[in-house]
């Protein structure tokens, strides 16, 4: 079953497109500070865009998110599972409740006017911060499974899940100065709570593990940060029903970050809602 991120704190029809931008822009007005050696060395050491830890990333989500580590079997994915996003699709869980489904189908037809999708337009915009389908069905989850059959629909949504998810995640991570798994557990956050202002998005939750420990990127142990960060995780996913199933850190990344896994090597074994998954 799909957890879609929660983003309540953000307006009806605010794109998530336009919440990056505010987000890159009060960034930009934080100084940077300078990593430790250490820390700079793991930086530069292989991290979550590395190809192969990236397969790995998209496996680990999928086990939560799909119970299943065929990721690539999520671009046709659609339904509505009640939870007051409308419809959740595709391999990162885009909604047509809070744009970014909106943003993905305004790219997929820059990139491919005309496509199947394309019509559907003037409703996404309508429905968006809503849980609506009007004017999307009867055709639209039809109209997607047959969208993500054409490989520019598929690599539209590798673009929006970097753009929006996996690169902002992982360059934070690393100018934290965290190894592989702490980019991972930087992404799953924001995959599932969203980069809004509210209490349990992904700033609040790295604001509360920076009030607990430092990052290794100011000077600080990189598991005592880690575990600080999980802790936080863990009390945001409790704040809404649908993500009160903690087993994606518990049963998961606590368990690669307690084996001292900082690198995210395989073999891994961890369990997600009772079942059980493994990459050799």
């Amino acid at each position: 079953m799909r957890h879609p991120y929660p983003d309540p704190a953000r307006p009806a029809g605010t794109s998530r497109r336009t919440v990056l931008a505010m987000a890159c822009a009060s960034l930009a007005t934080v100084p940077l500070v300078t990593p430790s050696p250490a820390a700079a060395a793991a930086v530069r050491a292989a991290g979550l865009d590395d190809p192969a830890k990236k397969d790995i990333a998209m496996r680990l989500v999928s086990s939560a998110e799909n119970s299943s580590l065929d990721w690539k079997a999520q671009y046709e994915y659609i339904e509505d599972i009640g939870d007051g996003r409308g419809y959740t699709a595709g391999i990162i869980g885009f909604c047509s409740g809070t744009g970014d489904m909106l943003d993905l189908v305004e790219h997929y037809t820059d990139r491919s006017p005309g496509n199947v999708l394309a019509r559907y337009l003037p409703a996404l915009r309508e429905v968006d911060g809503s849980d609506s389908h009007e004017g999307l069905d009867p055709g639209f989850p039809g109209d997607w499974r047959r969208a993500a059959g054409d490989p520019e629909f598929r690599r539209a949504q590798d673009h929006e899940r970097d753009r929006v998810y996996f690169g902002p995640a992982v360059r934070r991570a690393k100018a934290d100065g965290l190894r592989t798994l702490g980019q991972f557990a930087y992404y799953d956050a924001i995959v599932m709570h969203g980069d809004g202002g509210d209490s349990a998005s992904f700033g609040s939750i790295r604001a509360r593990a920076l009030g607990r420990a430092r990052p290794p990127a100011r000077g600080g142990d990189e598991v005592a940060y880690l575990h600080a960060f999980l802790d936080a995780r863990v009390w945001a996913m409790k704040q809404e029903e649908a993500h009160s199933d903690t087993s994606r850190v518990d049963t998961a990344q606590r368990v690669f970050l307690r084996e001292g896994n900082l690198d995210l090597d395989p073999p891994l074994d961890w369990h997600v809602y009772g079942d059980a998954y493994h990459i050799g």
